[in-house]
């Protein structure tokens, strides 16, 4: 799977407080959240983003409390994927099952720039600066990771099982 998408750039630490503030907890509708997405720390980010787009941030992204509305608010605003030199356990894992692609590149990290534009081929485990020139070794989905992220998350992923009879 590729993705191509300009970056919205953060740095380090970025937790789930700030990603999907609690004041906005009392839904879990993903457009609901989404209008909410970054605001706290970005207040432009849920009218600037598009569809395809890209967060990219430095260390530990996805920090705080193991709420699965984060990934979900970030997914339903349009990003395609997001690229950290790090991410919290928890929110790795809720990321993966809510289909939201996530990937480990500390040196596309520390280099992209608010607004660069990106390639980032999944299977490859690469991600391309398109605005720099640039190409960066990244840590490749396994396959059954990528399916569940091609099935949407965990749960279309099971529910397909079920219904292939597997």
């Amino acid at each position: 799977m590729i993705f191509e998408g300009t970056v919205h750039k953060y740095g380090r630490d970025v937790d789930t407080d700030v990603i999907i503030p609690a004041r906005y907890l009392n839904t879990s509708d993903p457009a609901e959240l989404a209008k909410h997405c970054m605001e706290d720390i970005d207040a432009e980010f849920a009218t600037s983003v598009q569809p395809g787009d890209i967060i990219v941030a430095r260390e530990n992204f996805g920090c705080g409390s193991s709420r699965e509305h984060a990934p979900v608010a970030i997914k339903a605003s349009g990003i395609s994927v997001v690229i950290a030199a790090s991410f919290a356990r928890i929110f790795y894992r809720n990321a993966i099952n809510t289909g939201l692609p996530i990937v480990v590149c500390p040196a596309a990290a520390a280099d992209a720039q608010a607004g660069d534009r990106l390639r980032v081929d999944l299977l490859a485990g690469t991600v391309e600066n398109l605005t720099h020139g640039t190409s960066y070794d990244a840590e490749a989905f396994p396959p059954f990771m990528q399916e569940l992220i091609d099935r949407g998350g965990l749960l279309p992923y099971v529910k397909a099982r079920i219904a292939a009879g597997v």
